[in-house]
């Protein structure tokens, strides 16, 4: 491994879905734009979104419906004020994105808006733009033509984020020493090391979904962006929030291939073993209601039966009309051997979105000055305590506007000291790369800890149980880390290590049951108004979480 020339730019975007490539295309106008992107450039959990895009425009809508909509999925936590600019931005978002090349279906309706709108749980109106049943690779695809397109954007592919480099790191102190001045990136292809410094720099990682053993995420969600933020003494908030998704397709063979909630939104039932359409006892919007319900609920039937799955049966439903909607998700259950649309299709919930992540105010500044988050990695208030359907990439490209018109005002930092040594550096102790078998151990298990012990249905002894297992098993990894050579597998363990003692850490925190986080032994809420749960890294006490502000619970944990 060896350091490579320093890289600078204007703005340094660490991600490339559809939040970081939103920015870059906006922000370009100002002056260069780096992204870096630990894969190839559409890999992305963007990229996966089959659902689509909400927004009010039919005239059959209100934007207080969409905001009510939020606010009741969110269950008390979502930041109003936050919700309601998002959704009145909506039109205008979803106009930029049809003059950037985005293909929506059309209708004839006038009630749908010229629009094919879909509906989704949690949505009391149609409003979900889609593109079929792969919006999210059609946005995807259309944005990161616009970036290649563009001169003043340079896109490195397979360059994964490894650590943030602060004013202090280059020498600078007083307000500067706190300030985010780049990012330590490391070039899986090459093995090279390259110090990125930038004015700004800009989260859009995405999520941490592989930080359990069963996820709708592409394998690239391992949180990088949330455990940079942290490390570097960022503030997080929310993260016990994890969304599992209802419907995954349950194969030996399929690879967290993703059912998409608009099947549901379409009239698909939930039926367990025996035929029976189950949801109605858990909710009275059955197979629509909020996302955090129907998950609980097929837990529930799981636990109840001792079954692996239960189905989402289709047949009922015009077979044209699925095959129209759907091709890809039924010429997908096809290679496994499924009929989508007259056989009912074995599903189980999985870890799907993260509802927390790196707080931001409302134009995506992060709590250290330089730093940036955009798109799921970051915490606006939007989803409270559960996201509502296809809010996501709504979010996406509303904070990437509003931080990339803020970042376009951010001062360029003082002169600088010579570059840092690599964290731990960890050359000069001739470090060689880490056993990959126990790399493959520690992954497993801290993802297998954190399905059994961390799910859908939680309880203060497992939570405890969970948090001495991941502490012990980072205590291992972080030694690794200092005495290896840093490979990017080994990058993504500390990640989803650190990740999953947060999450358990915030969980613990929250002592009451609400939204996505539902705890067996304080099933109710707790009295008086709700409170975020957020932390930050102690940095004089080396290292520990402290909780930050008023908003922080009481209690020790």
């Amino acid at each position: 491994m060896r350091v490579a020339d320093v890289s600078t730019s204007r703005f340094l975007v660490v991600g490339s879905g559809i939040a970081g490539l939103q920015f870059a295309l906006l922000a370009a106008a100002e002056g260069p734009v780096r992204v870096v992107t630990k894969k190839s450039s559409r890999e992305s959990n963007t990229n996966y979104a089959q659902g689509g895009i909400a927004a009010v425009l039919s005239p059959l809508d209100h934007f207080d419906l969409h905001v009510q909509d939020t606010l009741v999925a969110g269950d008390g936590l979502c930041h109003e004020d936050v919700v309601r600019r998002m959704v009145e931005a909506g039109p205008r978002l979803i106009e930029r994105l049809l003059a950037e090349g985005a293909a929506f279906q059309r209708s004839s309706d006038r009630d749908q808006g010229g629009f094919n709108l879909g509906r989704e749980g949690g949505h009391s109106r149609r409003r979900i733009l889609h593109s079929r049943d792969l919006t999210g690779r059609m946005l995807e695809s259309t944005l990161l033509d616009r970036c290649r397109e563009h001169p003043e954007i340079v896109i490195d592919e397979d360059h994964i984020g490894a650590e943030l480099i602060r004013g202090a790191d280059l020498g600078l102190d007083g307000p500067e020493a706190e300030r985010v001045v780049g990012c330590w990136v490391l070039d899986s292809r090459t093995q090279t090391r390259w110090p990125y410094l930038a004015d700004v720099v800009v989260l859009a990682t995405g999520g941490c979904g592989k930080v359990y053993s069963y996820t709708s995420n592409p394998d690239i969600a391992t949180g990088d962006g949330l455990a940079m933020a942290y490390r570097a003494g960022a503030r997080l908030c929310n993260l016990e929030f994890v969304q599992f998704h209802p419907t995954c397709l349950y194969h030996p063979e399929a690879k967290s291939f993703l059912i998409s909630e608009a099947v549901r939104g379409e009239g698909a039932h939930l039926i367990n073993r025996r035929g029976e359409r189950f949801m109605p006892r858990y909710h009275p919007l059955a197979e629509l209601a909020p996302r955090d319900v129907v998950a609980r609920g097929i837990d529930t039937e799981l636990k109840l039966s001792g079954d692996h799955c239960v189905y989402l049966d289709l047949s009922h439903l015009d077979r044209e009309a699925v095959e129209d909607r759907f091709p890809t998700l039924v010429s997908t259950c096809a290679l496994y051997g499924i009929d989508m649309a007259g056989e009912p299709v074995p599903v189980v919930p999985a870890a799907h979105y993260m509802c927390g992540g790196v707080a931001v105010d409302v134009d995506g500044r992060a709590s250290l000055p330089g730093l940036y988050a955009v798109g799921e990695v970051a915490f606006t208030g939007v989803h409270g305590a559960n996201r509502l359907a296809s809010n996501s990439l709504l979010e996406a490209v509303y904070l990437a506007e509003a931080a990339a018109a803020a970042a376009r005002e951010e001062p360029r930092p003082v002169s600088t000291g010579p570059l840092p040594t690599w964290p731990d550096d960890v050359l000069r102790r001739g470090g060689q790369p880490p056993d990959p078998m126990i790399l493959e151990h520690d992954w497993d298990e801290v993802r297998r800890v954190m399905w059994d012990y961390v799910g859908i249905v939680r309880d203060g002894e497992r939570l405890s149980v969970a948090l001495g297992r991941l502490r012990t098993i980072r205590r291992t990894i972080e030694e690794m880390y200092t005495a290896c050579e840093v490979t990017p597998h080994l990058v993504e363990l500390r990640n989803i290590a650190l990740l999953g003692e947060l999450i358990v850490i915030c969980a613990r925190a929250r002592r009451e049951s609400r939204g996505l986080h539902y705890i067996t032994d304080q099933p109710g809420k707790q009295p008086g108004a709700p409170r975020d749960t957020c932390l930050a890294q102690d940095r004089p006490a080396g290292g520990e979480t402290a909780w930050v502000g008023a908003d922080a619970p009481g209690g020790t944990v």
